[in-house]
């Protein structure tokens, strides 16, 4: 442990300003998502790339890839939302061993109701606070963080 290079107060105040944004932003859009629309967050992260899809059909694996949850967290969520009718799961034509996603009317009713309130509040909470230019330094800052994590 003598090695541990600690975070020094400049590297601890940005992490925790990092830390305490990301959360205020979660609990704010979360918040938003349920008094709008009756979606819980989690709900609205697997109906927003199911319902982009050309066909409203997307493979297990590939979103939890998309939204960045493990198999159980994702297949636990998926049946939630199948009691709630808002998608569907089937079988995979191509691999018995897979399963689709499908988005229902319901579901599809759910994400346009709620999402240009979400993205009122996106703007509200986020961008409307950014110039451009620090949208752009922000962008290419995100980017290079993500850069190999993916």
């Amino acid at each position: 442990m003598a090695d541990v290079r600690w975070l020094d107060d400049r590297e601890a105040r940005l992490w925790q300003a990092y830390r305490g944004l990301t959360r205020e932003l979660q609990r704010a859009f979360d918040q938003q998502l349920e008094r709008d629309a009756g979606l819980s967050g989690a709900e609205y992260a697997v109906l927003a790339p199911v319902s982009e899809a050309d066909d409203g059909v997307v493979r297990m694996r590939e979103l939890g890839r998309q939204v960045g949850w493990d198999r159980s967290r994702l297949s636990h969520q998926v049946k939630r939302m199948e009691k709630r009718g808002l998608v569907a799961r089937e079988d995979c034509a191509e691999d018995a061993r897979g399963a689709m996603v499908r988005i229902t009317a319901a579901g599809r009713a759910a994400i346009e109701a709620a999402a240009p309130e979400h993205v009122a509040a996106v703007r509200r909470h986020f961008f409307d606070r950014l110039s451009e230019r620090d949208q752009a330094t922000l962008t290419r800052l995100f980017e290079r963080l993500l850069d190999g994590h993916g």
